[in-house]
């Protein structure tokens, strides 16, 4: 269960306690064996890599995953500016001490957590090189700076998010880290998974709103090879039920759900507000 977030020099992390009794898990709809792979991978302790598009429902497997576990789930965003301290700590001036304090992967080791690298393509090559030593045979995280070595918790797991649709010769992860990783593929949802999730997601949501929604996303997607560079995501679709829900006009609610996020080419806004038209006529 997420209690709050946390914020150390610009690096923001969910802070999330294991579930108590009652606690509702998440809801996910199994797109595969995905389930199975991530519990073998969880019993021998092997990290986790899980690729596939934008918002198509990686987060919150690993969310349902680490409450079907019982773990404790640490999440940071990564971004260029991440650096291998704001991961594993630093010393901070305390009044007229020196005092460390760890960082979000240096507690996740200690206290047994998941600890979630969400989309670390983006963070520098130093954050990366930190990780090795957690995702073989070691399973050790060094602390440079305090000339120490943590040996990680029993229960301690490191799992990243990639999305192969980013990569360039710039920006991606090198052969010997993604090599560290078992690695699950993700793609959107089958058709009548992604009808279930809308209904589920945005209560109220009559089936037939659900299946124009799907019908518009999946002819979108048809555009991702001719000039689209993200393809409309399953996230975009509950975003767009959400707003018709509150009562905005379905054409407005996908247009600003589903077109205006993706693409500023007019040509291309265009089209999808065509496919929009046409499946809400």
């Amino acid at each position: 269960m997420k209690i709050g977030t946390e914020r150390v020099r610009g690096v923001e992390h969910d802070i999330v306690q294991r579930p108590q009794v009652g606690d509702v898990s998440p809801y996910y709809e199994p797109q595969g064996n995905e389930v199975a792979i991530f519990e073998a991978a969880f019993k021998r302790r092997l990290p986790v890599m899980l690729k596939g598009p934008t918002g198509c429902g990686k987060t919150r497997f690993l969310e349902y995953m680490a409450f079907q576990l019982q773990r404790p789930l640490v999440t940071v965003s990564c971004h260029e500016d991440l650096t291998s301290s704001d991961l594993v700590g630093r010393f901070l001036l305390e009044g007229s001490d020196t005092v460390w304090q760890d960082g979000p992967l240096t507690r996740a080791v200690k206290t047994g957590s998941i600890c979630y690298l969400d989309e670390i393509v983006e963070a520098r090559t130093d954050s990366t090189v930190v990780i090795h030593s957690l995702t073989d045979h070691r399973r050790k995280l060094t602390l440079e700076k305090k000339g120490q070595e943590i040996d990680a918790h029993d229960d301690f797991m490191l799992v990243i998010s990639y999305n192969p649709g980013y990569q360039t010769v710039l920006k991606d992860l090198k052969p010997s880290t993604k090599q560290r990783f078992i690695a699950i593929n993700f793609d959107f949802p089958r058709e009548e998974v992604e009808r279930k999730i809308l209904m589920n997601e945005v209560p109220g949501t009559s089936a037939q709103t659900a299946q124009q929604l799907v019908s518009i996303g999946i002819k979108a997607r048809l555009l991702k090879d001719h000039g689209l560079e993200e393809s409309t995501s399953t996230r975009a679709m509950v975003y767009a039920a959400n707003m018709m829900a509150a009562g905005l006009d379905p054409v407005v609610a996908c247009q600003v759900a589903m077109v205006n996020p993706i693409t500023d080419d007019v040509e291309l806004s265009d089209a999808l507000m065509e496919i929009v038209h046409a499946h809400l006529a």
